[in-house]
């Protein structure tokens, strides 16, 4: 079978050759971009960060799967791929080890906000010692909005730091709360009392319709002035103008961000001019993650092309 990777060949950390070395009976090529030209002859694709459309699938004369190399399906037109009988499917992120490694990213940002490290090359060079003065994390109260694969990843690794974990959770809250021992857990009606208990909130579900743009003005402005957001998830969750808007005012303290309101973004965004710890989207790029994923995507191919179903097929 045909596999065409939508990204430039070694993106990710070469997972296109660890996944060749993986399954070398099939034919692979890659995009070179974050897109697609033509899909005639491609038996799966790999859509990575590129929209398919239903235009797109319009192309395809023998497309039979679209696998998502990680769990973000948001980019998909699950309908239209569905009305040509192409099947959708994903890798979750708590099967791979990628919520795991996400999760390790997001206790980089909370320490890093939390002890200024944006300060610590400024103290070296003006040879002051003992400066800047931080806050540790045991103590605040850490609210997790998303209580899936990485939100649990989350949560245990965060427990013996001592915070304070409260969560949203859309649906059954008071089961989550008692299954994760969280201190407190609100619906989807509660998010504004989350932002208002937290030190730092932290983004940890998929772009919807109901959840795009979640963090606006009028949510950044309930947040404590000293507070930090975190957005391991996807950029659509936060809108871009209201976040600038809120860190040049001085209403939230700063930023942790691996994914942007577009891919790349600009460098010269004046948005990188306030208190932002910025990551290129690498929160599930590890040799642990990359190493699940490529086994899940694999294996999915290998069913496909054996006549059988793929694992975690998506239907709207």
């Amino acid at each position: 079978m045909k596999i065409l990777f939508a990204a430039p060949e070694n993106a990710w950390g070469g997972f296109l050759g660890l996944l060749r070395d993986e399954i070398p009976e099939h034919q692979f090529a890659a995009t070179g971009g974050f897109k697609v030209d033509d899909l005639k002859g491609v038996d799966v694709l790999i859509p990575t960060m590129c929209r398919v459309t239903d235009a797109m699938l319009a192309q395809g004369d023998q497309l039979r799967l679209i696998q998502q190399c990680g769990a973000g399906l948001e980019g998909v037109d699950i309908d239209a791929a569905q009305a040509r009988d192409i099947m959708v499917a994903n890798v979750p992120t708590d099967i791979s080890g990628n919520a795991d490694s996400v999760a390790e990213l997001g206790i980089y940002f909370m320490v890093g906000l939390s002890r200024k490290v944006n300060q610590f090359a400024q103290s070296l060079k003006d040879k002051r010692m003992g400066e800047p003065q931080g806050r540790a994390l045991q103590g605040q109260t850490i609210g997790i909005i998303g209580l899936g694969g990485i939100g649990r990843a989350l949560i245990k690794r965060l427990k013996p730091f001592g915070v304070s974990l409260i969560g949203i959770k859309r649906h059954d809250p008071e089961q989550a709360k008692a299954e994760l021992g969280l201190d407190w857990v609100g619906g989807s009606g509660d998010l504004k009392e989350l932002l208002a208990r937290s030190d730092q909130v932290i983004l940890a579900l998929p772009v919807t319709t109901a959840s795009q743009n979640i963090i606006d003005a009028e949510a950044l402005a309930m947040m404590k002035k000293d507070a930090f957001l975190i957005n391991l998830s996807r950029g659509g969750l936060v809108n871009h103008d209201a976040l600038k808007k809120a860190l040049a005012s001085g209403q939230i303290a700063g930023a942790g961000l691996d994914v942007f309101w577009e891919e790349p973004p600009d460098p010269n965004d004046p948005i990188f001019d306030y208190n932002i710890m910025a990551t290129p989207h690498i929160g599930g790029s590890t040799d642990v993650s990359m190493r699940g994923i490529v086994k899940g995507v694999a294996e999915n191919i290998r069913r496909i092309a054996a006549g059988k179903l793929p694992h975690h097929l998506n239907r709207v």
